[in-house]
Formats: structure tokens, sequence, C-alpha cells
């Protein structure tokens, strides 16, 4: 059975997410169904790049289909509008050496821990995962047979007696939950143009045939490959790409002669989430389908900046739900559920735990640092991308520097191939922010870096008002800015 690369080891990172901490929301009541979603409702290790530039625009108004440059910038084609997309903070090779042309962003490591006091007892928190399911799968293999070894000795067991007849498990169980959501959820194998491929994992969006999955998962066969998706009754169906947001790390795919019975999964609101609630990641781990894993909510929040190990894959930015749910490579695209069987994330990353792999593969394994993308925000790309094949991103229209901590997120000096760093009559201009600024909160949120300041801007949507707090000269302003849009990923 085929896996996935889920990238190399990355440099220790601190682990705080960014405060404060939403209050718990009340749990439901135990066996309670999850309440039905509205029709219209909205719906990863990182090891530095040489030669990395220093800043990354993260501007609104990038030209269409501008490469990116070396080190991480926009080319000059897309500095005079703007430049997009941001680059990650850093972002491997492809294992196969694919991709060609230009490495995507900045490079970015944690600092070493500096000795003294911490500020509010919070530490610069900016996670480099690895991606959990990629586009070249490395080789391992399992094989498994039984065998009798009791060796003719003759000796003699004692079985419990069988189960009666009527004997039924609690549908709040885990056991219940997981019969429950099984049917719903795939196991995608993705083969691109040139035979490499990889499997991951997805889930039924709805009755229309729609597939909801990570970006890493499908890009593979995204250009002239072939797709599909295998559900748990062991019927597989040809699937195609509808859409797929790189920077979101989103995708959606459809089936090819959809069955008339699919049930999609109930989508909880992941905003009300709260740190110690019990979690299920449903996927294939290893390629190994229908694989079933438990543990909790361990932080919220997090700032998590991930690539798959591919040099020309650019990075996804998320404002991630931690979990301690073993998650492998091949979970990637699989729901996270919650106590009600309502999915609150599509698992996305992990961190790696060394550069050492199972079976000698290079492939890292759980470590009990998973990492899922809301699905308040998933839901919201999956509508745009079935609507329009494409995303839409919000942004202020600056650009901001990746490659260290600052103790917030800094305006650069200059911008893409030496254009302004701030966008002219973008929403940064229009708040007044200059180059040389350093922006320390986004709303209530604490913004410790750049890539903390964009996966907390990809929360929202294009129209928003939000609340930045910056620095100038030692002296503190608060200032409103309306985001702008910027549409598709190149």
């Amino acid at each position: 059975m085929s896996t996935e690369n889920e990238g190399t080891s990355v440099p220790p990172a601190p682990s705080a997410p960014p405060v404060p901490v939403e209050s718990p929301a009340t749990p439901a009541p135990a066996g309670s169904a999850p309440p039905p979603e509205p029709a219209d409702a909205p719906t990863a290790a990182l090891p530095p790049v040489e030669g990395a530039a220093p800043g990354a625009y993260e501007g609104s108004g990038a030209a269409s289909g501008a490469a990116p440059g070396p080190g991480g910038q926009p080319e000059a084609a897309n500095a005079a509008s703007g430049g997009w997309p941001p680059p990650p903070p850093a972002v491997p090779a492809y294992a196969d050496g694919g991709g060609g042309g230009h490495s995507w962003g900045a490079s970015y490591q944690a600092p070493e821990p500096k000795p003294g006091p911490r500020r509010g007892g919070l530490l610069a928190a900016v996670v480099a995962a690895a991606l959990i399911a990629g586009g070249v799968g490395g080789g391992v293999g399992y094989w498994a047979a039984e065998r009798n070894d009791d060796g003719g000795s003759g000796s003699t067991t004692v079985s419990a007696s069988d189960n009666p007849a009527d004997f039924k498990r609690d549908p709040s169980s885990v056991a219940g939950l997981a019969a429950n959501a099984l049917p719903s959820t795939v196991t995608i194998e993705a083969e691109g143009s040139d035979g490499e491929g990889g499997t991951g994992s997805g889930f039924v969006y709805d009755t229309q045939g729609h597939i909801l999955t990570n970006n890493h998962v499908v890009a593979s066969a995204a250009d002239g490959g072939k797709l599909s998706a295998t559900f748990s009754n062991g019927k597989k169906y040809d699937a195609e790409v509808v859409g797929r947001a790189q920077g979101y790390d989103v995708a959606v795919i459809k089936l090819k002669n959809a069955p008339s019975n699919l049930k999609p999964l109930s989508l909880a609101n992941s905003d009300k989430v709260a740190v110690g609630d019990s979690t299920i990641a449903i996927g294939a781990p290893f390629g190994l389908s229908n694989t079933v894993t438990t543990g909790i909510v361990s932080a919220k929040n997090r700032p998590v900046a991930s690539s798959d190990s591919s040099g020309s894959s650019k990075a996804s930015y998320m404002n991630a739900l931690q979990t301690d749910a073993s998650i492998n490579p091949g979970n990637s695209g699989g729901p996270l559920l919650n106590a009600r069987g309502a999915v609150i994330g599509i698992n996305s990353a992990i961190q790696p735990g060394s550069s050492g792999g199972i079976g000698g593969s290079g492939q890292s394994g759980s470590v009990g640092l998973g990492f899922a993308i809301p699905i308040n925000q998933a839901k919201n790309v999956a509508k745009q991308l079935i609507k329009t094949g494409e995303p839409v991103y919000p942004v202020i229209g600056a650009s901001v520097a990746l490659d260290e901590q600052s103790g917030g997120a800094k305006i650069t000096e200059q911008g893409a191939g030496g254009s302004s760093a701030v966008t002219a009559n973008g929403p940064a201009d229009k708040a007044g922010l200059k180059p040389g600024d350093v922006i320390t909160k986004l709303d209530d949120s604490v913004i410790d870096s750049g890539p903390t300041l964009i996966g907390q801007i990809w929360t929202h949507k294009p129209g928003d008002t939000v609340k930045i707090t910056y620095k100038r000269g030692g002296t503190e302003h608060t200032v409103d800015v309306v985001l702008g849009e910027r549409k598709g990923d190149s």
C-alpha cells in the first residue's frame, strides 16, 4: 500500500497559541444530535531556504499569472501591483526534483529561546509543521499474515460468552460515532501524469458528490492526473478537481457518477471548540483506510505555516486546532470530529518528532502534535471553490517580514523588486500604516510574527473591518483596517 511524504523534521518552535484563549463553550448533552447546518451556511516541517529574502508580500492586487521570484518574493511583474501570494517561512525542494522554477517563500526559523521573563506568559508561537499527505509518495509496505502459534501444545483457552443477539453500542460512544462517520469518509488516491502520487483522505460535503479534502492531497493529479475516492464499503469512484486553494490548503473534488445515497457529515461550529474537548480523527494513515483514533483538542488558534517536502510547493497558513489524536501521513484531508460526531476541522499537518522514518522510509509518525484547519474557515473556502473554482484571500496590502521574529509583524522597508512595501491606496495605506511599523495585535489576538498575522487575517473575509495595534517609534497606535481581496493563487 502506498504512502505519502509528510516532510522533513523541523527545528523546535515555541508552542503557545495566541491569546486570549476563548472561554470554553457549554458542552452539549451526551447523545444529543448535532444541530443541522443551514443550507446557505458559509461554508505543514519547514527547513530553511538558502538565500531567502527578508520579506514577503502580503498585499493585494497581484498581477495574474506572475510567478514568485527567488527567495519567496514575487517577480517584478507582480511587484508593481502589490505581488501575491505571501511567501512561506521556508519551503524545501520536491523530493523527486519536480516543480522547477523558483521556490516560494522567505526563510523563517523560530529563534533560540531567550532568557528573561515572558511578557504576559506568551511565547512566540508560529509552528512550522509538515503536511501529512503529499503529492510524492514514499514507499512503506505492510504485509500481514495470520499464523497459528500454539505449536500443537494442546493448551486450552477459555473464551468469553458471545455477545447477546440484541447487543447494541451506544450511538454516542466512539464506536457509535465512528460507525456513523466511516461511510461518509473516503480514501483518496492521487496520481500525476508522471505516475507519481500518494494517498490521503476526504469526506462527503454534500449530496451532489462534492468531497472536501486538502489541496496537498490532490495537487499532483490536478493537471492531467488521475483521482479516485474509495468508500469504507470498498466502492471506488473516479473523481475530478473542482477547485483548490494552496494558501488555505483546502480543495474540493467531485465524484463522477456519484451515488444517490451520499450522506454528508454534519459540520460543527469550530469557533465554539474548547481546549480539552474530545476529538476523533478518521483517515488512511500510511494507506491503512478506515482508521479511527481519539484524543482531545490540546490547543486552539495555533498559528501554523506548513508545507510538504516539495520545493515548488507554496506554504499554507492556518490558525489551527491542535490535537493529540494520532495523525499520520494519509490522514490528511480526513475529518476531525467532536464528541457528537460533527466535523470541527480537516486534519492537515503534523509536527515531526525526528528525521527518522518508519521502516527507513524517512517518514516520521505521530508525536501527538497534529493540526487541523477549523471547519468554519474550510467551508467558507469550499463554497467559493464550488462557486467559482478559485479561492479569494483577504489582505491588508502590505509586505511583512517572515525571516525573523521581532515582537510582531514588521512591515518591511521595501516590497518585492524594490516596490513600495505598502500598496498605494490599499487597506494599510488608507489606515495610515507605514514601512517599519510593527503590528502587535489584530483585534484581541496577539501577533508575534508575519506568519501569525497572515493566519489571523485569513480567518476573515474581504470587506471585514479589523482593529490593528502597531508600534511606531516606541509609541503604540490602534487603527481600523477594512480588508481588501486577492483572487487566485497566482
